[in-house]
């Protein structure tokens, strides 16, 4: 090979290597760029670091809990085929309303998280919490609590001044709702705003509620009200079984609404005089229940009453019954029970004589709800339950 030839060979191969150097130096001087799933890179350019959580719009909010329902129900078939839509007051519909009236320790925790467990329900827990350890019978807190009632039932809060600064020191007047709550936790500063109460409660399809402050005769003014279309449902419980449920409850002795079995009783007796007039007059719209009979059927019991109120049964409603109807978990105002043995707490709670006082100044309610009196002392396998019948 020529000299000449070899020189420039050489020089090729220098300025290869020299090449190789540059872009080798390059690369290592150059920021890493590791791959990111593209949803990632998105969701940080239309996030800015700026915009805190804190300070998301109600819309957002709002908009979130519309697609969240869409999804939840997306499967659920509606009264008449009919859409979502037909069933918010947001888009101008018309919900399904139900209202449990009772009284203290008579079950009403267990049948309002039965309706609760439905997807899309929106519950009014305990509205007149703020009226204190009294039954609402008429004059002076008749009116008033009432006009709550109807104002929580159309998800007007712009005048529930003192429900909501009650609230706000009872929060449990709010986790019970636990789409309501999840809210709260995420975004505290719009919680108590009627603002955002207003609009939220309108998105949803379904609305409960459960009082044991009200009795049932005042009811009948909010089944008058047709655009309410609601749904009452009363729950009656064996006084014996109410009385000692409520001697484990602090707020109850000393409170003559609460610890009287006279002034139980005789809200039992008005309340079966008013359920025959409200049978005779919204037949569709009324029925009572005895939390025994829910205890010892669930799902035949939660069948009918989601029949009644005219809707299907949703699955997580059967897997609320199958989660909470089998063993005893909690204290005394948890939903787990063993439901076949948790109504008949009573019988070893309470004494003999005990039980004769009560059974002696509940002898007309018992009769008329179908609750049997002891012949002995021997209450193991007494059996505490008759018919009855509303008429």
């Amino acid at each position: 090979m020529a000299p000449h030839r070899k020189e420039f060979y050489g020089i090729i191969l220098v300025a290869l290597v020299c090449l190789l150097l540059i872009a080798f130096s390059q690369k290592e001087s150059s920021p890493v760029i590791r791959s990111r799933p593209p949803t990632f890179q998105a969701i940080e350019i239309d996030e800015p670091e700026s915009i805190s959580e804190e300070h998301i719009s109600i819309d957002k909010i709002l908009n979130t809990q519309r697609y969240r329902l869409r999804r939840e129900l997306y499967s659920y078939k509606l009264p008449g085929n009919l859409s979502l839509s037909n069933f918010t007051l947001d888009t101008n519909g018309q919900p399904v309303r139900t209202l449990i009236v009772t009284t203290w320790r008579s079950g009403s925790t267990f049948l309002g998280d039965i309706l609760n467990a439905l997807p899309g329900n929106y519950y009014h827990y305990e509205p007149l919490l703020d009226y204190g350890i009294v039954q609402i019978r008429g004059p002076p807190y008749a009116d008033s609590a009432i006009s709550v009632l109807k104002s929580l039932l159309n998800c007007d809060y712009t005048d529930l001044h003192r429900y909501l600064e009650f609230g706000m020191s009872h929060i449990y007047l709010f986790t019970h709702n636990k789409r309501l709550w999840s809210q709260c936790e995420a975004y505290p500063d719009y919680c108590w705003q009627p603002e955002f109460l207003n609009r939220f409660c309108k998105l949803f399809p379904f609305q409960s509620m459960k009082t044991v402050r009200l009795r049932l005769k005042l009811a009948e003014d909010l089944l008058e009200d047709k655009l309410l279309n609601l749904k009452i449902i009363l729950l009656i419980r064996d006084p014996r079984a109410t009385l000692q449920s409520r001697r484990h409850r602090d707020w109850c002795p000393g409170e003559p609404d609460c610890d009287q079995p006279s002034y139980l009783c005789s809200d039992m007796v008005s309340d079966y005089s008013a359920a025959i007039r409200l049978m005779q007059l919204y037949p569709s719209k009324f029925r009572a229940i005895r939390y025994e009979d829910l205890s010892l059927s669930p799902y035949q019991l939660t069948q009918d009453i989601f029949k009644f109120i005219g809707l299907p049964l949703h699955p997580q409603v059967k897997d609320f019954l199958a989660s909470h109807t089998i063993v005893d978990v909690g204290g005394v105002s948890s939903t787990y029970r063993d439901s076949k043995n948790a109504p008949f707490h009573w019988k070893t709670d309470l004494n003999y004589t005990e039980v004769q006082v009560i059974e002696d100044t509940c002898r007309e309610a018992m009769k008329l709800w179908g609750y049997v009196r002891t012949e002995s002392s021997n209450l193991k396998d007494f059996f505490p339950l008759t018919s009855y019948d509303i008429k």
